[in-house]
């Protein structure tokens, strides 16, 4: 990353201008006489598998598809008999290619070969071509039409048929709420393998996008949602490759350094995710603001707001109502405030859209923050009888911050979620 020179500036207002125009990418690949698609499967030691996909593919992209298409296996630094047989199969069927990347890493592969791609639309699809090829004339249909900027199939949307074991399922679910929750991610599945991209759009995003492994697609996901661009989303029928060699420790270890790391760098603005919007969108676009940290200062902020009125309120009223009644009171009421400012201090949402069901949620959000804390009082209790104070103090500060911290992530992956906000 970095200030983009004086021709990146020249790429990025001619990007402006075309994207603007929304031009029909089969007009631009017949002009520049080139295929409308290229479609790319980055393969890494997959002697067995892939001489039958890419024919099957091959065979569906002849028959079956409205576009002309060209089919790029991206051998990534295999060591086995990949390479020869992938030359092989470029020299036996029309419009299949070979682009050799020495080093190891699923979006080097991509990076590589979508960078240097002459056609106007860029998919990319596993190997195992485990989602139905079906789907496929779907997910490009918008980007080549101008409507959309990306593509992404989904096995968790309405429509989907997903075949897969029920720790893949778990696995992939847990790991879309996490995107959900801590970059308020809006699309539903950042990891199944069959995407697609306006070559005009990925020029621009690219160099801004460091990961070069799995994470890379997510990666590029997050920061085109951050710029205002347009993901079409495409149920998809998946069926899991039993054969799978995906190390899922590994893979989720890295994913969550990734997403720690687009945390800080939104946090400290550096990835410009404004200037990207300028050039990609109409005159007057920018990027929605949602960086993590600004909203954790003012959600912190409101929370001290919060509890000095609660003590306030408390004091006013026990006296005349007594300490539980009192505390009771107290409590509603600073929930309802609490909820109210975080809604538009915190999240930045107006107008009285949704209002009731945000305190509602609000509401569920305060009453499992009270649990965690009055149950973790009642489990050191049951545990010691006679706990020292100091020791209930202990206890009662970490389930706070546990209770703190569990309010913030459900306030912002559910109740104040931009897809379930406005």
């Amino acid at each position: 990353m970095g200030f983009m020179t004086d021709t990146a500036l020249e790429r990025g207002t001619s990007a402006r201008r075309t994207i603007q125009r929304r031009p029909n990418a089969t007009e631009i690949a017949r002009d520049a006489g080139v295929p409308v698609l290229d479609v790319v499967v980055p393969v890494y030691n997959e002697q067995s598998a892939l001489a039958d996909s890419i024919h099957r593919l091959h065979r569906h992209l002849r028959d079956h598809f409205p576009f002309s298409a060209r089919i790029t296996i991206a051998d990534n630094a295999s060591i086995d008999d990949t390479q020869q047989i992938a030359t092989e199969l470029a020299a036996e069927l029309s419009g299949v290619r070979v682009v050799r990347v020495p080093e190891k890493g699923r979006g080097r592969a991509l990076h590589a070969v979508w960078s240097a791609s002459d056609s106007p639309v860029l998919v990319y699809m596993d190997v195992d071509l485990s989602t139905d090829l079906a789907a496929l004339a779907p997910l490009v249909a918008p980007l080549v039409s101008g409507h959309s900027d990306l593509a992404i199939g989904t096995r968790l949307g309405r429509g989907s048929r997903v075949s897969r074991g029920a720790k893949r399922e778990v696995i992939s679910r847990c790991y879309n709420w996490i995107l959900k929750s801590t970059l308020a991610a809006g699309f539903s599945d950042a990891q199944c393998g069959f995407k697609a991209i306006r070559a005009d759009v990925a020029k621009l995003l690219l160099p801004h996008v460091e990961d070069t492994g799995w994470f890379f697609d997510t990666e590029l996901l997050v920061l085109a949602e951050r710029s205002g661009l347009r993901i079409h989303e495409v149920p998809v029928d998946w069926v899991d490759d039993p054969d799978s060699r995906v190390d899922i420790v590994a893979t989720a270890a890295a994913d969550l350094k990734g997403i720690g790391r687009l945390l800080r760098s939104f946090a400290k603005g550096t990835i410009p995710v404004n200037t990207i919007a300028a050039q990609l969108g109409p005159p007057g676009l920018t990027a929605a603001p949602r960086s993590l940290l600004r909203q954790a200062v003012r959600f912190g902020a409101v929370g001290v707001v919060s509890s000095v009125a609660y003590i306030a309120l408390f004091m006013a009223m026990q006296g005349s109502l007594g300490a539980q009644s009192a505390n009771l009171i107290a409590l509603l009421l600073t929930a309802i405030g609490n909820t109210a400012a975080n809604r538009r201090f915190t999240f930045g949402i107006g107008g009285r859209t949704n209002v009731a069901r945000h305190h509602v949620e609000g509401l569920i959000v305060f009453a499992i923050a009270l649990a965690i804390t009055s149950g973790s009082l009642a489990v050191l209790h049951l545990l010691v009888a006679d706990p020292h104070h100091l020791i209930e103090l202990v206890v009662l500060v970490m389930a706070n911050l546990m209770a703190t911290a569990a309010r913030f992530v459900l306030l912002r992956g559910w109740v104040f979620h931009p897809r379930r906000a406005h």
